[in-house]
Formats: structure tokens, C-alpha cells, sequence
């Protein structure tokens, strides 16, 4: 190239730098000159100043054009700019329109510049820049007209395919005719005559013509006879010897190294330039054929900075320029070595890859699953694409869409199985629904791999619906990482199986696995590990996760002996351990294990018997001062549980212990702050036995009750701004009101009541609660103090008047009123009575919410309120009247409803006892209404032939009064 240009001259650099230092110099006069023309009394001639200028520019041009091109060796670029900045100075033309208009804008520029002092602290722009990410628009748009009048590369080959193959850049081409020059056609000695294309393995036949050897091979086999075999070019007689042409075959070659190199320059600009799609896609397309097939010139375009511009193109608005850059990049990263797929993962931005997962085009996103998956097999790849925002979601989503793209469901799930190799992947992918990697890993891997698949188990929040099956999978080998010697491990496997314990559902299968026994080994007697990492909190934490799912665990064996969860030898190895001061954390389960089998009446049956046994009362009553909460309350609980049966007992220890029972009542200030602490310490006290003396004397304290009732008062007015726990708080704190009303003969007891109307409390609570608990507990407490009414109550006294009478004053000064106002006696109980003081249900109005009652759907509600009915139908009570105002109040009706819709064996005794005192007292005035109820005669039939003793007498008693069986005044024998 540089003997056909004739560029035999070496020029020295020196030369060519110091002619272009004068040339610049004698511009600056030039303008110097022009600006001086400006002013008011210039003599200057600015016609002369722009031919000058003019004259420079092209000397310029003509000096850079000077410079050999052997000067830039491999930066060929530079050489392309240079040659493109001489042509355009050596055809500069400062004509009449335009010359004015660039001087001025040069005077701007050298106005503008900064002193000389801040000169060097900027940064040049060249106006041809060697940089090659460099955008050409702005150059282009102006020089366009000078492109059209450079020729196109001529082609030697009439051959489509070879014009395809080495000319595909055309209108590219055509954009960049700086760049062209250097693209060297084919000769027509590279062409063989027989495919018209350019040869890759040239050979010479006996006849001296050169074809490529598969076509004259072909050729060859169209003879059946050797002998007639003759030349396809001059068609002389020949045989099918060959010599290879290794000249030629060499220089082709290079012909094609020195083109491809040319044609890399050529795309890399047409890329920088940014253009047209066309000329984007040309670009990429020619770079496709460039590299296929060949890892040298993958290489070359790598090392070209090519990769670095193709980031841009990801987020182009045309999806063509899209597919092909995805082809180009897949074709880059088919390489040997991992170092094309290292640099597009490390150059190309891979969430802008990912989001074309989501592309509406099928081609485009089919591209970018082959792109993924050719990088995928680079381990560095993997990791990137692992950390790209949602690309393991993406790509769970299409391997699961199987019938609506089969070849994106196949390539995702390649890509997916190559991302296993980072376990942080392997999470991402269990998060995104696709459990199978995990479960894979934890059950075939290293002891290694498990731990870190162990540890993601609790991380990951699985579905329920999966949770099973999650556990099907993972338990066996989480059960051999327990019985491990490496600490980590067994740390991990414990986390991870109380994990999956939570959910209650899995537990069937743990035990499947043999983990209680396991658990229980860890517990009681095995000690290598267990200082070192706790092991016995976590077996603890497992098997109450087990044991509060509700499996029946009677039968569950613990050890080879044959003991069960319910055995002797479990409870008491529990108990002595949470008797023993074991850390809190370990108390806790221990409490949990012992709530569950607390369930079972046989398992609670050996609780209760080894507390008395080891006397751990007073231990577990100490864990109520136990500043962790959660301990607070799991003993609280467990007391609760145990009160049926150890109720005294309880009750004397507690009262014994410092700080008890009153610190039991905490009543906070607002209803929302109620906590679970304060709701189960309100139970304990409420569920103690009632007739406990000492506990409720212990209890009573003017301020303690003045709390309990402001508390009461607090969580009525608050309404639904209330803490969860603020039922079952109400609930304990009237169950503790009602304790006092049972022991009614102590006097601090009954001034209590008296003194805060204990009568008008229940009554209240009975009309403004929801909780069926609050009702049935209110007419309890209702019943006690009503049953002590009668003896409470008492005629009126008559003062004597005798001593009044003797004391002579004016009627002025009387101490009493002329007219006296009248006693009112109780005609129920045949006294003087209130609410306050003798606890009367009539003058409390507490009837009338009592029969209310008797509508709840609740049979404990139901029975409480009629028997605290049946404290006006005793026998001391005036029971006529008494049964005229329930009469009037419908009560028999809803007496009756009640028996017809509950059928609780003590609730019917009594409403049979109230529907005989009907018919005894009542005759006729009632029989006829209970006769004429249909159901009722059938459920007295019932209640003759399959009730108890009790309720058997009453139906009888009934049916004989409606006269539904036959009445035996003697014995008949």
C-alpha cells in the first residue's frame, strides 16, 4: 500500500512538528491581524488576512499528510483521523459567505480562552480526538457532502457470496470513507474459478490452474473414468494429482488477517459513531461473521475496546439491533477459555441483559437464555448473573412456563443447574420457588454444603404448602448432621430442624425419623458437646415444637428401655432439670414439654405426682420473679395447669413466697398496654381454690380491690382500643372478685363486699360484657352473695318513744320530721334489704340480666345464671312471691327453652329442681302452660330413661305432677 501511494519519502517527525509550530504561529499573527481590522482606525486589509489564513490552513493539511503511516505502526486509528483532519485542511476554502463567520468564531475562541496561568489546568477537546469511543455525528453532519465525492472499494469479485462475506458493511462503509482506505480487496488471484468464491486450501492441477481443493475434488468425482478426467478451466486431459499451493494459501491468509483487522477498526467506529440502526446492525453483523469461527479475531475484537461499546446498545429502541448485539456477545463468549465470557460480564451491564428475559419478541429473549447460558459456564459468570437484580426469578419464571415456550423453560433450567455452583445462588433460587437445588445439595452434598443449605432452611421463608415437603427431604440428612462430631454442623442441623418443627404439620415426619429419641438423648445423657454449643436447649426447643403440635405422644418411646414421653422416668428427668436452675432459655421448653403433656390426663397424672414427690412446687413458684417474661409467663401456665390438682398447695407456697400474692396484680395505666404477664397472673389468682382462706386474706388490701376495680372501670371504657391479652385480664381480675364472695363468714371479707358493692359490680358487668367467661363468673359471684341474703336481711326495729316523748320542746325544734317515712320491707326475703349491704338480687335488678342469660349459647353461662335463680326459690324465702315476679318476668318460658336447647346433666337438675318448685307452689297457675310444652314431656321422658340418679328423680317428680305417669299413694307388693 505504501509503494501503489508512492510514499517512498521519509519524512522526520522533527520536521513534520516544527512546520506545523510555524504554520500555527503565523495563524495567530493572522487573527492577531483581524482583530485589529475591528477597530474604529484600522488600515488593515481583511481580504489579505483571510487568503493568508486560507493559505496556512492548507499548509497545515498538506504537512500532516506528509506523515508516513508506518509512523503509527498498530494505532492505525490515528493514522485514519490524521489522514481525514489533511484532506478536509487541504480542501478548505475561506470563501465571501463563510469567511467572516469563521474568523469571527475563531476571535470568540481565543476570547475565550483562560489566562495563560489556567491553561494547563484544562483538558484539551481535539477536534479530531484519537480516542476511539469518540462520536463522529457533529463531524459527519458537516462533511457529508466531501464523503459522496470518495470513492466506494472496488470489488474484483462478481460473486454474490464473496461480496456478502468481505463488503457487508456498505452503507457503513459509506459513512466512514476515512476508515475504508485501508479495507484491501481481494485480487483476483484469490478467487477460484470453479465457486467464484475467495479459496481457504488452494491447489494447482497438472494443467497450472489454481481452484480450492473440495470444489476440483467434486470435480473429480463427475468422471466415472479416470482416464477422461479433464481440466474445468482450459479442458485439457489431466489427472487427479494435486499440489497444494502453499504460497498462496499463505498469502490469502494474511490477505484475510490484515482485512479482518481492518474490518474490526471499521465496526469499531461505525459503533462509536452511534448512527443509523442500519449501519448498527451492519456493524454487529459483519463483526458476527468476523468472529465465527475463529478465536484469534474474538480476541482482536476484544482487545479492539468493542465490548465496552456494545453495553449501550442493550437498551437500543429497535429490537433488531438488540438480537443481533446478543448474537454478537454469545458468539464472543463462545470461546475456550473463560476470559471473552469474564469480560462481558465484568464490561456489560447485566440487569440490562435480564430485562430482556422479559422481552415481548421471542427472538430477542431467546437470545438473551442462549447468551446466559454460554456465560453460565464460566464460574465468574455464574456469580455475577447470580447478584443481577431478579435473574434468578426471571429465570425460575420461564422454567416453569413449559407450555408457553418449551426452549426458554429448557435453556432457564440449563442456566439455572450451571448457577448452582454459588451457594448464594442456590438460595436465591429456593426465595424464587425452586426448592429442588437446595433439597439436592443438602441431601447428596458435603458435609460442607449441608451446613450452608442448613443454614438457608431457616433463613428462607418456605410456603406451607411446601413445608411438608421440605421437610420430607431435608430431615434425613439433617438428622446425620446432629449426630456429627463437627460442632458447626450439629449447630446448623439443630437450628435448622427447631425450624422446621414450627410448623406442626412437619412433626409427624421428624418423628418418623426417629428425632425424639435422638432429642431426648441429647438432653439427658449426652454430654460431649453440649457445653459447647447448648445442644440441650435446642433438643429442648425440638421437642416442644413436637410435643405442642398436639400428636398423640403416649406411645412415643425415648429411649431402648421402652420409656415414653409419659413415663416416669421423662417427666422426672424434666422436672429435676427445671429444678435445678437451668439457663432461662432451657426452663422455657422445659415449661412447654410439661404444658403439652399436661394434656393427657395420664402424663399429668405422673406430673402431679412427682412434684409432690421432689416438692418442686416452690421452684416453679420462684419462676414467677424471674425477670424474663416469657419464663414469667410459662410459669404462670404451668400453675394454672396444675391448680385442679395441687390447688392448696400452690396456694400456701405462694403466700409464702416473697413478694406474693399481691405482686401477682400489676394493673397498668392504659388498656393498651396489657400484656400477656398481667392476663395469666389475673388467672393464676382467679383459678386458686376459691375457699382458700389464707390466700384470700393475703389478698385482701383496701388498695389491691380499689386497683382490680379501676382496671375493671378502664377496659370497659376503652372499647375495642384494648390489648389483645385485655379479655382474658378482665376475665382474672372478676374471677379474684369472685374468690371473696366465698368466704363471706370471714369479717374482712364481708366488709370488702359491702364496702365496694360487690352486688352492683356484677350486676354491671353482666350487662356490659361480650365475654361469655365475665357473665358465667359475675353470676356466680351473684349466687354467693345472694345465698347469704336471707341471713343478712332483717325485720325492722322498732325504737322506743318513751324517752323522746319526756323531753319537752317546742314542735320547732324537733329533731325528726312531723311525718316518718315508711320502711320498705323486701317481700322476698321478709326484711330490710340493699344491694350494698344484704347483696339482694331484687334490689340490685340483677334478675332481669340473670334471665337474660339463660338465652346465652354457652351452657356454663346458662347453668351459672339459673342457679343464681335459684337462690330466691330457697326454702327461707317467701317462694310464693318469688315465683309470681319470675312468672311476670316470662321466666318460665325461658327456663324451659334453655332445657330444650342444652343438655348438660347439671344445668337440666336444676332448671327440673326450678320447674318442680313451679308446679309444688305454683298448682295449677303454671302446670297448665308446662304441660301443654310438647318437647319439654319428651325430654323428661328422655331424662326418666337415661338420666343420672339426680336428673331421673326430678323428671319422674315432674311427669308425675303434669300427670304423665301414674302416682302410688301405698306400696304395692
Amino acid at each position: 500500500m505504501e509503494i501503489q501511494k508512492g510514499e517512498s519519502a521519509v519524512i522526520c517527525s522533527n520536521d513534520v512538528l516544527e512546520s506545523l509550530s510555524e504554520s500555527i504561529d503565523a495563524a495567530k499573527n493572522l487573527i492577531e491581524k483581524s482583530q485589529e481590522s475591528n477597530g474604529p482606525e484600522s488600515t488593515t486589509d481583511l481580504t489579505s488576512v483571510e487568503t493568508g489564513l486560507e493559505g496556512v490552513v492548507k499548509q497545515m493539511g498538506e504537512t500532516l499528510q506528509s506523515i508516513p503511516e508506518s509512523t503509527f505502526a498498530e494505532e492505525e486509528y490515528i493514522g485514519v483521523v490524521i489522514q481525514s483532519l489533511s484532506n478536509e485542511m487541504q480542501n478548505a476554502n475561506i470563501g465571501d459567505g463563510s469567511k467572516n463567520e469563521i474568523i469571527q468564531n475563531v476571535q470568540q475562541e481565543i476570547s475565550a480562552r483562560p489566562p495563560p496561568e489556567l491553561v494547563s489546568e484544562q483538558i484539551e477537546t481535539d477536534l479530531y480526538p484519537t480516542d476511539p469511543e469518540f462520536s463522529y455525528e457533529s463531524y459527519i453532519s458537516e462533511s457529508q457532502s466531501q464523503m459522496s465525492e470518495i470513492p466506494d472499494i472496488p470489488s474484483q469479485s462478481t460473486n454474490v457470496s464473496s461480496q456478502r462475506k468481505y463488503a457487508s458493511l456498505s452503507e457503513s462503509l459509506s459513512m466512514l470513507p476515512q476508515v475504508t482506505q485501508f479495507m484491501e480487496p481481494p485480487y483476483q488471484a484469490f478467487i477460484c474459478p470453479l465457486t467464484k468464491e475467495i479459496m481457504e486450501d488452494p491447489v494447482t492441477t497438472e494443467t497450472g490452474v489454481t481452484c480450492e481443493r473440495k470444489a476440483v475434488t467434486e470435480w473429480f468425482d463427475r468422471f466415472e473414468n479416470p482416464d477422461e478426467i479433464s481440466c474445468p478451466i482450459t479442458g485439457e486431459n489431466m489427472t487427479t494429482r494435486l499440489s497444494a499451493n502453499v504460497v498462496l494459501k499463505t498469502i490469502i491468509q494474511e490477505w484475510i488477517v490484515r482485512n479482518e483487522a481492518a474490518r474490526i477498526k471499521v465496526a469499531h467506529a461505525a459503533l462509536s459513531l452511534g448512527g443509523s440502526e442500519s449501519m448498527v446492525i451492519e456493524a454487529l453483523r459483519d463483526l458476527q461473521m468476523t468472529c465465527e469461527g475463529k478465536e484469534y479475531n474474538k480476541v482482536q475484537v476484544r482487545e479492539a475496546g468493542i465490548i465496552p461499546l456494545l453495553d449501550r446498545y442493550l437498551t437500543y429502541r429497535s429490537k433488531d439491533v438488540r438480537y443481533e448485539l446478543l448474537q454478537l456477545l454469545r458468539m464472543l463468549a463462545e470461546e475456550d477459555t473463560d476470559d471473552g465470557k469474564e469480560m462481558i460480564v465484568k464490561t456489560i451491564t447485566m440487569s440490562c441483559v435480564i430485562k430482556l428475559l422479559g422481552s415481548s419478541h421471542q427472538s430477542v429473549r431467546h437470545a438473551a437464555l442462549v447468551l446466559l447460558r454460554e456465560l453460565s459456564k464460566s464460574q465468574h459468570a455464574c456469580e455475577k448473573i447470580g447478584t443481577a437484580t431478579g435473574a434468578i426469578l426471571m429465570l425460575v419464571t420461564l422454567k416453569y412456563n413449559n407450555k408457553f415456550d418449551a426452549f426458554a423453560s429448557e435453556t432457564a433450567d440449563q442456566i439455572l443447574r450451571d448457577l448452582e455452583k454459588f451457594p448464594d445462588n442456590i438460595k436465591q433460587m429456593a426465595e424464587s420457588g425452586l426448592l429442588e437445588p437446595l433439597l439436592t445439595h443438602m441431601a447428596e452434598g458435603s458435609e460442607e454444603t449441608q451446613v450452608v443449605m442448613a443454614s438457608y432452611l431457616v433463613e428462607i421463608d418456605v410456603g406451607h404448602e411446601k413445608k411438608p415437603y421440605v421437610a420430607e427431604k431435608a430431615c434425613p440428612a439433617l438428622v446425620g448432621l446432629v449426630q456429627s462430631e463437627n460442632i458447626e454442623a450439629r449447630r446448623a442441623a439443630f437450628k435448622a430442624l427447631a425450624h422446621i418443627s414450627l410448623y406442626h404439620p412437619n412433626n409427624q415426619i421428624l418423628v418418623e425419623v426417629g428425632i425424639i429419641k435422638i432429642m431426648v438423648e441429647e438432653m439427658f445423657t449426652k454430654r460431649n458437646f453440649s457445653d459447647l454449643m447448648n445442644s440441650r436447649n435446642e433438643a429442648a426447643t425440638i421437642l416442644a415444637n413436637i410435643l405442642e403440635s398436639g400428636l398423640e405422644h403416649e406411645t412415643f418411646e425415648v429411649n431402648t428401655h421402652g420409656h415414653t414421653l409419659g413415663s416416669d422416668y421423662f417427666v422426672y428427668n424434666i422436672i429435676n432439670m427445671l429444678k435445678n436452675s437451668s439457663p432461662d432459655d432451657l426452663n422455657i421448653d422445659l415449661i412447654r414439654i410439661l404444658l403439652s403433656l399436661s394434656k393427657s390426663p395420664k402424663a399429668m397424672a405422673t406430673i402431679v405426682s412427682v412434684i409432690k414427690e421432689t416438692d418442686a412446687s416452690f421452684a416453679m413458684i420462684e419462676l414467677i420473679n424471674n425477670p424474663h417474661e416469657e419464663l414469667g409467663v410459662g410459669a404462670l401456665k404451668l400453675l394454672i395447669a396444675l391448680t385442679p390438682y395441687i390447688g392448696h398447695t400452690l396456694s400456701e407456697r405462694l403466700c409464702k413466697t416473697r413478694g406474693q400474692p399481691e405482686n401477682l396484680i400489676q394493673c397498668p395505666a392504659e388498656a393498651n398496654q396489657i400484656t400477656e404477664k398481667h392476663a395469666v397472673s389475673a388467672k393464676l389468682l382467679a383459678n386458686l381454690p376459691h375457699q382458700n382462706l389464707t390466700l384470700n386474706l393475703a389478698l385482701v388490701n383496701e388498695s389491691i380491690v380499689s386497683e382490680i376495680l379501676h382496671a375493671i372501670h378502664l377496659i370497659q371504657r376503652s372499647g375495642t382500643r384494648t390489648s389483645r391479652y385485655a379479655t382474658d385480664f378482665l376475665e382474672g381480675l372478676v374471677g379474684i372478685l369472685v374468690r371473696f364472695t366465698t368466704t363471706l363468714y370471714e369479717p374482712q371479707m364481708m366488709y370488702l363486699a359491702r364496702n365496694h358493692d360487690l352486688t352492683s359490680v356484677f350486676v354491671d358487668l353482666l350487662m356490659k360484657t361480650s365475654s361469655d367467661e365475665v357473665q358465667r363468673l359475675s353470676a356466680t359471684g351473684l349466687e354467693n352473695l345472694s345465698s347469704i341474703t336471707m341471713t343478712l336481711s332483717r325485720p325492722p326495729q322498732t325504737r322506743s318513744t318513751k324517752f323522746m316523748g319526756s323531753l319537752s320542746m317546742p314542735r320547732s325544734f324537733s329533731l325528726r320530721s312531723s311525718k316518718k317515712k315508711p320502711i320498705e320491707i323486701c317481700a322476698i326475703h321478709m326484711g330490710v334489704c340493699s344491694a350494698k349491704n344484704t347483696f339482694c338480687l331484687v334490689e340490685a335488678n340483677a334478675v332481669t340480666q340473670l334471665l337474660v342469660c339463660l338465652e346465652s349459647d354457652k351452657v356454663e353461662v346458662v347453668e351459672s345464671a339459673l342457679s343464681a335463680i335459684c337462690t330466691l326459690l330457697d326454702d327461707k324465702v317467701d317462694v310464693e312471691k318469688s315465683l309470681s315476679m319470675l312468672s311476670g318476668m316470662n321466666a318460665v318460658q325461658l327456663i324451659l327453652n334453655a332445657v330444650k336447647e342444652h343438655k348438660k346433666e347439671s344445668l337440666l337438675q336444676k332448671a327440673f329442681w326450678m320447674i318442680d318448685k313451679f308446679l309444688i307452689r305454683g298448682g295449677e297457675k303454671y302446670a297448665f302452660g308446662i304441660s301443654q310444652d310438647r318437647m319439654l314431656s319428651g325430654m323428661l321422658v328422655s331424662a326418666f330413661h337415661r338420666g343420672d340418679g339426680n336428673t331421673r328423680q326430678m323428671a319422674e317428680n315432674i311427669l308425675r305432677r303434669l300427670d304423665k305417669m301414674p302416682s302410688f299413694s301405698t306400696y304395692i307388693t
